[in-house]
């Protein structure tokens, strides 16, 4: 399969099926384990991965802050590089 100069490509029509692509449909891309990704934009996993994301951004928001700013990043590299 080859890309087009504007980056597109024509997705044989067995797949479209398996994966529920209707014409006219949105898609969304995306990048896991480096892999390019494609979904239909209403796939029944998407609350799941919305919540999966919220979820991340909670996680991330309560450690916000909670580090010692005293240590400059040399230091942290070296008390986690060095350790035996």
């Amino acid at each position: 399969m080859r890309v087009t100069s504007k980056g597109q490509v024509t997705i044989p029509r067995d797949l479209r099926e398996l994966a529920g692509i209707k014409p006219n449909s949105e898609v969304i891309f995306s990048i896991e384990n480096g892999k390019l990704v494609l979904a239909p934009k209403d796939n029944p996993n998407s609350p799941l991965e919305r919540q999966r994301l919220d979820r991340l951004t909670a996680a991330l928001d309560r450690l916000e802050n909670t580090g010692d700013q005293a240590i400059n990043a040399d230091e942290l590299m070296a008390m986690t590089r060095d350790r035996d």
